[in-house]
């Protein structure tokens, strides 16, 4: 397998080299000259209101799935540490941490954690595991907002084994062609009855969170999973498809009925704000799926119906205002799917093993994420909004991250695979001004492939605690046999 020819982020030895390479791609990206330390005023230093909290800083992680919990869903050793890692990183506000599934048939693997009444347990030695690492370090959590994600894998549900098991809002051509669904089995399809049970889940999955003493769940509506999927259910009959407000109607009971049954409880929405077509897996560049037998698109959420690989937001923004009309506290702007198009949700020269070669610079993909998310900032601009998208900037992450938020492009600045080698990096952007290059993520894109194979998800080339793992000969094997 090759490496797509394109300019990698560590061949750019300076930030004028990266913004000439962005003139060179006509992107258009504030970068600042320097890493601004909290005492020398950086824009990521600054508090937040959110949900009338006051985070302390404009740092967030995102929620990371190891793969790595016990079979019953409580956290594992590994589970523990990347949370004290979260703790460790700085950064004031935690996105959930984990994706927790709401019923056990949800889980996107057989070592998901879960948010059910067996685990309650689990769940709060994550949260003391997380709050004593970031008190030792920083002295004060009072500043701190911990959340928890709530998720249903929906089509790409494997609690059992490797091996699919899905549960589906509606049959998607292309979806079901790319995954083998056998488009005429109704059994896949959620009845009207077996969502009103789940959205029980959901609710019952909030309480017990807040019971632990988190502070907000985040009610998740992104990347291919269940209730990201239930937005784009056009073709799906009855209360749950059809127009906007059918498509978006099990995610906003659920946010009802916590607001309701759950009050005090602050409530998040990690939002896929668009989405293109499905891609093909292949060794080669990536190619979109045939779509030119299902157009208008009325398959996606935010895409473009002549066009599905462009965006249009007109329903994005819509959702967006009946979410802070519903009294959502903040939203997490994120796209696409890691499972059908990687390259727009994780921009990455070296793909996943399910992947393909990129189609285009991954520079392109940070910018379109970050442009539709300033997009979004705008039609809702009194909702605090965190910005996704950002971890193949690399050593000029915080570059962007700060001018971006000095800019008002975004609120929040989330980190996802940056944080599994190198957590700390807040905590350095902020007291020091500089960057442990050696601990930088270079997207490999081994976190990814490692899950896709059964493997414990983690930095196998930048972590010395899972480079020394037996699982990371298994990942080595993986990516040698795609080699050849």
């Amino acid at each position: 397998m090759s490496v797509a020819n394109y300019t990698k982020i560590a061949q750019l030895k300076s930030v004028a080299a990266l913004r000439e390479r962005l003139a060179e791609l006509q992107l258009d990206l504030p970068v600042d000259d320097e890493i601004l330390t909290a005492a020398a005023g950086s824009p990521l230093a600054a508090p937040i209101d959110v949900g009338g909290f006051r985070v302390g800083n404009r740092w967030c992680i995102h929620p990371m799935e190891g793969w790595d919990a016990e079979r019953d869903g409580s956290p594992s050793p590994l589970t523990l540490r990347r949370w004290r890692h979260f703790g460790l990183s700085g950064a004031k506000l935690i996105w959930g941490g984990e994706a927790a599934a709401v019923q056990p048939d949800g889980r996107a693997n057989p070592r998901q954690t879960l948010a059910t009444a067996s685990n309650k347990a689990g769940l709060a030695a994550l949260r003391d595991e997380l709050l004593s690492a970031h008190r030792d370090a920083f002295g004060i959590i009072d500043d701190l907002l911990l959340g928890l994600q709530l998720t249903h894998s929906g089509r790409f549900s494997r609690p059992n084994t490797k091996q699919l098991e899905p549960r589906i809002a509606y049959h998607h051509p292309l979806l079901d062609a790319k995954f083998g669904i056998d488009p005429g089995d109704q059994s896949l399809v959620w009845t009207d009855s077996d969502l009103e049970r789940l959205i029980d889940n959901y609710v019952a999955a909030a309480r017990l969170a807040q019971d632990v003493g988190y502070q907000f769940v985040d009610v998740k509506a992104c990347h291919g999973y269940l209730l990201h999927e239930f937005l784009s259910a056009r073709v799906r009959p009855g209360k749950f498809g059809g127009d906007l407000a059918g498509r978006t109607r099990v995610l906003r009971t659920v946010i009802e009925r916590i607001r309701a049954e759950c009050p005090g409880l602050m409530i998040g929405v990690r939002l896929s704000a668009f989405d293109f077509v499905p891609y093909q897996t292949s060794r080669e560049v990536g190619q979109p799926m045939d779509f030119s037998g299902t157009l208008p698109y009325q398959f996606g959420f935010g895409s473009a119906a002549d066009n599905p690989l462009s965006y249009d937001l007109t329903e994005t923004f819509e959702l967006l205002r009946m979410l802070a009309a519903a009294g959502v506290a903040t939203v997490n702007i994120s796209c696409g799917s890691p499972y059908y198009n990687p390259h727009i949700q994780r921009p990455a020269i070296f793909p996943p093993s399910d992947g393909y070669q990129p189609p285009e610079d991954p520079l392109v993909g940070v910018a379109r994420q970050i442009h539709v998310a300033r997009l979004c900032k705008e039609a809702v601009p009194n909702l605090p909004l965190v910005g996704t998208g950002y971890s193949y900037l690399q050593d000029y992450l915080p570059h962007v991250a700060q001018a971006a938020v000095r800019n008002g492009w975004i609120d929040v600045v989330g980190l996802g695979r940056m944080v599994l080698s190198y957590p700390e990096m807040p905590a350095d952007c902020l007291a020091r001004g500089e960057l442990a290059r050696k601990k930088v993520c270079r997207t490999f894109s081994d976190c990814t492939t490692a899950p896709r194979h059964g493997i414990v998800s983690g930095c196998y080339p930048l972590d010395p605690h899972y480079k020394q793992l037996p699982e990371a000969a298994e990942v080595r094997a993986v990516k040698e046999s795609l080699r050849d």
